[in-house]
């Protein structure tokens, strides 16, 4: 609450104080904010992004496009006329684009929409995709969500018409503010196409023919939207009587993206709760842009890191506390800094491989043939270069550079011999 009214939203309310929020760095997966982030809650329409992740990925391989087609049926239509549950106007044999479909999903939250996606990708069988949908979950580390629907609305809100068998129909769906965080992380990382359809707030589909509609986004603090705010690009928001107000958001200034979730604002007894989010969701993302930063650590290329030398094969960017000096730390062939910060799951991996470099042992070998014959200074030497391990190969690798320079200074001194043999044949020639 604090921090909300010092970021000049005074008048928000403590009985509006959501029940649990989170900030990640969307690129580290670093958690910057926390509170009360492993509550199990319902997402109501944030749902939807799941099914919209499982679009995404049957998009990048190659089972469908954002231009394939989807015929709407009766059925369709029909889920799109409960008054109930957000919808939009879909109507019976017209062909709509999955693009379209992704955009009704995304920001006007139609359920319509949303199971004519999850019907495509399973040839309509709901439980086949809530087992896709759960499954996915389970693969990104969502511990502690429950997918008991494809929209976000129980199954018994729609009729009959979207039925599961094996699901209970009557559950809400149920996760965390820290699951809906991997979720956004790994879709605006591998997806980022969705932000195509999230990041406007205002959008058409359909335009120039008689199915046209515009929708206006509920994400107000996307720029133009009512508490619009810098780099904000979608995802998604949801709200439920159970689950309140809820929203997911996108944000990007720089190279520096952050993942902002929002969880059980306000009260479902009033509505002015899809406004009461946002406040909080802003004041947050700007105390995590004004506490952190996402900057490159070092460079490309050889460096030594607490003694030992490493090879970086790229650019090493870590998310660190403005003002600090990061520790660098190198475990299991991974750099990685010590900033003080959990990871939203501990399957993101943190940090970057590097390659330790290994001295060149022919190199020693000559900088210690060099040294004066000495065993104090042949001593260091090894010390320095941490090779007192390997004595024995050390002075195998001697020996023969010994005799290699040897070698070749006989064969200078017998070419030299020769040179002056015959320059004394010559002169006696030329005599």
């Amino acid at each position: 609450m604090d921090i909300t009214r010092q970021a000049g939203y005074s008048d928000v309310q403590e009985i509006n104080r959501p029940k649990s929020s989170i900030i990640i760095d969307g690129n580290t997966g670093d958690i910057l904010w926390q509170d009360n982030v492993d509550e199990v809650r319902d997402p109501a329409s944030m749902s939807k992004l799941m099914t919209l992740y499982l679009t995404y990925e049957a998009i990048s391989q190659g089972k469908l496009t954002e231009e394939t087609t989807i015929k709407a049926t009766a059925t369709d239509q029909a889920i799109a006329g409960i008054y109930e549950i957000s919808n939009n106007k879909i109507v019976a044999g017209v062909d709509y684009t999955v693009s379209e479909l992704i955009t009704m999903t995304a920001v006007p939250s139609s359920n319509a929409t949303t199971v004519m996606l999850a019907n495509y990708l399973s040839n309509n069988d709901p439980d086949v995709f809530l087992d896709m949908m759960n499954a996915k979950a389970k693969e990104l580390g969502m511990t502690n969500t429950k997918w008991f629907n494809a929209s976000g609305a129980a199954a018994v809100s729609f009729k009959g018409l979207y039925n599961p068998q094996r699901y209970d129909i009557y559950e809400a769906n149920q996760t965390t503010a820290r699951d809906l965080a991997i979720l956004g992380y790994h879709f605006v990382k591998n997806h980022p196409a969705i932000l195509n359809h999230t990041n406007k707030p205002v959008v058409t589909v359909k335009e120039g023919t008689p199915y046209q509609e515009t929708f206006e986004t509920y994400n107000y603090s996307l720029p133009g939207a009512k508490y619009g705010i810098e780099g904000v690009d979608g995802l998604k928001t949801g709200s439920s009587p159970k689950g309140a107000f809820n929203y997911i958001a996108s944000i990007k200034r720089g190279d520096q993206r952050l993942i902002s979730v929002i969880m059980g604002v306000g009260d479902w007894s009033d509505q002015n709760g899809e406004y009461y989010r946002h406040p909080f969701g802003n004041a947050l993302i700007e105390k995590s842009y004004a506490d952190y930063e996402y900057k490159k650590i070092l460079p490309a290329g050889q460096h030594e890191i607490n003694g030992e030398t490493y090879k970086l094969t790229k650019d090493f960017y870590a998310t660190v506390k403005k003002g600090s000096n990061p520790k660098l730390v190198v475990e299991n062939h991974r750099l990685r800094v010590d900033n003080g910060l959990e990871t939203v799951t501990t399957l993101i991996s943190d940090g970057v491989e590097v390659e330790e470099v290994q001295e060149n042992m022919m190199d020693t070998a000559k900088e210690v043939a060099s040294q004066p014959i000495s065993g104090k200074s042949w001593f260091k030497l090894l010390i320095k270069h941490k090779l007192l391990w390997g004595i024995p190969f050390l002075i195998f690798f001697i020996i023969v550079y010994l005799e290699i320079r040897r070698k070749n200074k006989k064969k200078a001194r017998q070419s030299a011999s020769n040179r002056t043999d015959y320059q004394a044949g010559s002169s006696r020639r030329e005599r």
